[in-house]
């Protein structure tokens, strides 16, 4: 049986070595344009993971942000507003 394969990816937003960011996407290039257009402040896009479905890629999001609050005080990065991404 073919595995399913999906056309998102995660990534997090970095400024320096410092996470600011985590998100899903499609189109890498063209939501690093749109972070910069809303103003975040950040130096490189840096895909985390390999595409997959999009319940995968949320998935994988969520638990990525889990991991950063239990090592930062239970905060999320700089610009995630919601605790699921």
């Amino acid at each position: 049986m073919a595995r399913k394969t999906g056309k998102h990816i995660t990534y997090d937003l970095k400024q320096g070595n410092e996470v600011v960011y985590r998100g899903t996407t499609t189109d890498p290039a063209r939501r690093a344009q749109e972070h910069r257009q809303e103003g975040k402040q950040f130096t490189k896009l840096v895909p985390t993971s390999r595409r997959m479905t999009e319940a995968g890629a949320k998935r994988k999001e969520a638990e990525a942000l889990n991991r950063y609050r239990r090592g930062h005080g239970g905060r999320n990065p700089k610009y995630n507003e919601t605790d699921d991404g």
